[in-house]
Parts: C-alpha cells; structure tokens; sequence
C-alpha cells in the first residue's frame, strides 16, 4: 500500500511531499515524490498522555472509534476507576476490552486504590499487586501517585510502590494539586515525573524546575489549557496534553485534535505543538508507537491542512481505521459487546428513606440545642466552581424547617449526600453552594476515586428517589424531579456504558439539558459534581465516612461556634 501526500516530518521538524509504503503494518519506506498541492497533511498522530477511559462512559472498544476519529491513535489510561470497584479483576476487563480493537491502549497500574483511607472503596491493590502488574507487558507505568502526603512522609507502602516502579523501570506519574516549595521536591525526588493537576504558570513551572514533565488538561470539568499554553512556546519537551476526564459529547466535538489546533491558532510554533502532541509521550512512557519513520509501525493521520487539523484519515498498525466521516472496522472482531454479557461490578447498597438523609437536632446532645436560632453558630458549606475540581468552604447560617436543617436554595446552599455503594454505613450530608437548583436533584455513581453514590438536590424526596434509582440500576447517572426523571444506565462497573459513543452521547446531552432547565449554570455538572467527593483536592470534600478537610488531611464538623467544632447531629 502506498500513500502520497505533504508529510509532516516532527522529529526532524521538515515538511515535504512524498510516499509512504506499507507493508505488514510497517513502514517499509518514505521517499519524495510529486503530489497535488491539495494532497493531505500526513502526520503521527495524536496521543492522551492521561485518560480514564472510564471517565468517557465509553467502553475501551467504543471509545476506540470516536478517539480514532480525531486522529488519536494512543492513550496512556489510568483504569484507576474500575479498579477502585472490581481492583484487578476490573483492570483485565479494561485490557481484554481494549485488545478487541486496532487501538494502542497503554495501561498504567493504578497506584493509589484505594486513594486514601478516607472513603470506602470496593478493593484494595497493594505493593505486591502493583509489582505483579508492572512486570506485565501490558502495563507501562505505574498512574497517578495521588497520596502525595504519603510520600511525603515516607509511607512504606508508598515507597514499595515507588520502587516496584523503579525495579521495573517504568515510569510514575504525578498527581499534585497545590504543593509547592519543598515538598514538591521530595515528591519529584522520589520518581514521580508528571503532573497533570497545574492550573497556573506558577505551578507549571515550578514542576518543570523540579524535572517533572507537565501534561496540559482540557477535559469536562478541569479545563487548563487557557493558563499553560503559554509554555508551548518555550518548554514543549517538557510538555503532553490530555483530557483526563471527558464526557462522550464533548469528545465527539473535539479532542487532542482541537487542543493542537487551538495552540497553533495563538501561533505558538508548529513542531512545538506536534512535538507535545505526538513525541513526548511516546519518549516519555517508551510507547511501541510509531513516529512516522521507516521501520516504524504505520501509524499516522491524514488531515487537510495545518491550521484546523480536519482529521481526514486514520492508520493504525497499516490498517484504516477511519475515513472521512465513518469509522471504518476498528474492532478486530467487527462487533459492538453483546447485551446480556457479564461485567464487572460491585454493587451492594441497600435502597435508603428520607429519614436517612434528614439533618436533626439531637435532644439529648446540649450542644446541638444551641443550633437552632443562635446565630453564633455556623455551618461549613462546600463552594463548587465551573470547570474546576478544586473546592472551597464558606460558612453560613443554617436554614431550619421543622427541626431539620435544609436547602436554602434561595441562596444556592443544596444539600449533598455520599452513601457507599458497597453496602456498609450510612448516608454522609453535608450542603453545596455553586450548583444553583431550584428545584429536583441529580445523582451518579461516579464518585472520585471510590465511586460510591454522591447526589445534590434541593429537596430529600428527589434526592431519594434518585439515589434508589441508581441502587435498583446498580449504577448510572439520574436527574429527578418530582414525577419527571431521565436516566443512564452504566452497567459496567457503575462507569460505563455497553453502548455506542453517540447512543451515550445522546442520552448524557438530555441529563445535561434536564439539569440545565433546573437552574444549574456549570458547563458539565455531572463531571464537577463527580469530584466533590475526592479527599485528595482541596479543599472541602465530603465522602462516605464524613466531611473532609483536604488542607488538613482530616475529617472536620459540619458545624462551629465561636471557632470550635460542634457535634454534628
């Protein structure tokens, strides 16, 4: 097979017209030749350097093929959700899943499940496990150490995974919102080489000083791009670009393909932005993706010119993935999962009343009779901000209605619930402000890191129902309302869809229309609403054991007076 067009040279930073001769799914030669000035764009393709394929609600198999449509070719994905569920047993899903398809899938080892001992989650993968898997071939690099404060502190089950890394000599990825000075050097000296959580220069920087390369995210809800592409036009060996986590829709209307563009548009330079885009994680995590070399596995991307980066074609291993509008048979065996199959999952949450998530004065407890109508005490609400993960804490006055605390949504204070999906304890409450319903809830069982139950609302009746919903689905996404609801079913896991990328698609755009009409202004406020739960970004979490002060590495009150902690009832 021959392919004639303007390639696009990036490791020698060249462009000149030629062909490329495959054969067997390698490059078998590159030589100059005449072509059409119309010819295509030929180029190695695109590649997330930080992807929870989980996070798309796509299936490795399906999301193949909307990936393959924006000329990425490759992932580095962190399986670090289903694995925080089913542990090892939902890693060889993901690979299995992912070997179905002519896609370079190029799995991490999670390294944090459970994230912290601060929630509940539905396994648990250790030093040995983590060992086992970076021996196999199958896994190139151990994920995103997010116990940074273990690190730190010399933990010494986060060192044996450091150093299985080290043995294996695999590379380790980072995860480190807001440290900074010293701290941040012990955690870079101790291997961890990326960080994909900056949301500043200052910090970008700060890791580029310290020898860690910075992954630039643009997904749902953390949207980076904006603040670091400046550094393209200086440090583009030190940088990736990812998406982290992204919904179906959004990945259906632009991808790495769009943050390559984007970048050439504010003229930073050309080899730069490919340099980023297609070389540095291949070099960083040693993939076997091919460059656009003889010898090389034919992989590359046709698009149309070098400014808007249609993608026109797809070549994975010599095959053509993708043509034009239509994904050609990226799956090796032509076929979507059947219905019916068994995946992985582990759900044991009993349904709930309303009585479990109603906050109530304790009669007997002295302090908690203060509450009421004392305007000395206060309560710690969550702050939630568009396309951020990050969170802060304001204090208000409580809103009483019968003895219970409630929603005020008057002023935006929601009330939150985190119950854990695998069937111990029960419903944690805490109150939201930036979510702006005024009426309904919504729910899912997405729920960074551990994925347990998490839903906002502005009543207990439609945050019940839709918590029960969710337990008799055994996973998915829900918008309640009165009698009006709409739902997404995820099967997998309690993450992800059987169905197609623009199935899903669909159906996400209808909750994200449904939650708009209720008043909410974010972006995706299914994706923000899955961080609000992550003890390790600060500042004010609440998982399944409690409210959590990330600053503080430690569970906090829900109320204080006079600065001190009351009893929370």
């Amino acid at each position: 097979m021959e392919i004639r067009g303007h390639i696009v040279d990036v490791l020698d930073r060249r462009i000149y017209d030629g062909a490329i001769e495959v054969e067997e799914g390698i490059i078998k030669c590159m030589k100059p030749c005449e072509v059409t000035a119309d010819a295509p764009y030929i180029l190695p393709g695109f590649i997330d350097a930080h992807v929870h394929i989980e996070s798309t609600l796509l299936m490795p198999e399906n999301y193949a093929r909307v990936a393959a449509s924006k000329g990425v070719l490759a992932v580095v994905a962190d399986p670090h959700e289903i694995a925080n569920v089913s542990g090892l047993d939902g890693i060889r899903f993901m690979v299995e899943n992912g070997e179905k398809v002519n896609f370079h899938f190029n799995f991490c080892a999670p390294s944090c499940v459970p994230c912290t001992g601060f929630e509940t989650s539905g396994a648990t993968i250790d030093h040995n496990d983590i060992a086992s898997l970076l021996e196999s071939g199958d896994i190139c690099a151990l994920a995103e150490f997010m116990n940074a404060f273990g690190v730190i502190t010399k933990d010494k089950e986060c060192l044996a995974k450091l150093e299985a890394a080290r043995k294996a000599g695999k590379p380790v990825d980072g995860h480190a919102p807001g440290l900074n000075g010293q701290d941040l050097l012990e955690y870079a000296s101790a291997g961890i080489s990326t960080d994909h959580e900056c949301v500043s220069m200052e910090e970008a920087l700060e890791r580029i000083n310290a020898g860690m390369k910075v992954i630039i995210r643009e997904g749902s809800a953390a949207c980076d791009f904006e603040a670091l592409s400046p550094l393209l036009a200086d440090h583009s060996n030190e940088l990736m670009f990812c998406s982290d986590d992204k919904y179906p829709d959004e990945l259906m209307d632009g991808y790495i393909n769009e943050m390559v563009r984007r970048s050439v548009a504010k003229s930073y330079p050309l080899w730069n932005v490919l340099n980023a885009a297609c070389v540095t994680p291949v070099r960083h995590y040693n993939l076997k993706h091919g460059l656009l070399k003889q010898g090389q596995g034919a992989d590359f991307i046709m698009v149309d010119n070098l400014e808007n980066f249609n993608v026109l074609s797809t070549y994975i291993n010599g095959e053509q993935v993708y043509s034009g509008n239509i994904c050609g048979p990226c799956c090796k065996e032509s076929r979507i999962s059947e219905k019916g199959q068994d995946f992985p999952n582990a759900f044991r949450a009993e349904k709930i009343t309303e009585k479990d998530i109603q906050v109530l004065l304790d009669e007997n407890d002295p302090d908690s009779k203060e509450v009421q109508g004392n305007t000395d005490v206060h309560m710690k609400v969550i702050t939630a901000e568009d396309l951020s993960i990050r969170t802060g804490v304001m204090t208000v006055g409580p809103k009483f209605e019968c003895g219970k605390v409630v929603a005020d949504t008057g002023n935006d204070i929601l009330k939150m619930v985190v119950y854990s999906r695998y069937g111990n304890g029960r419903p944690q409450v805490a109150f939201i402000h930036g979510f702006k319903l005024k009426d309904g809830a919504m729910a899912s069982t997405i729920a960074h890191d551990s994925h347990n139950i998490v839903a906002v609302g502005t009543n207990d009746n439609d945050i019940v129902k839709a918590i029960n919903r969710l337990v008799e689905m055994k996973g998915g996404m829900i918008v309640c309302n009165g009698n009006e609801s709409a739902e997404l079913a995820l099967p997998v896991a309690g993450l992800m869809s059987d169905l197609d990328c623009n199935t899903v698609a669909q159906k996400y755009k209808c909750l994200k229309e449904r939650v708009r009409l209720l008043g909410c202004e974010f972006s995706a406020a299914f994706m923000t609403l899955t961080f609000m739960c992550l003890p390790v970004i600060p500042e004010l979490k609440l998982t399944d054991k409690g409210l959590f002060n990330a600053n503080e590495f430690a569970f906090t009150g829900l109320f204080e007076k006079d600065g001190n902690e009351v009893k929370k009832f």
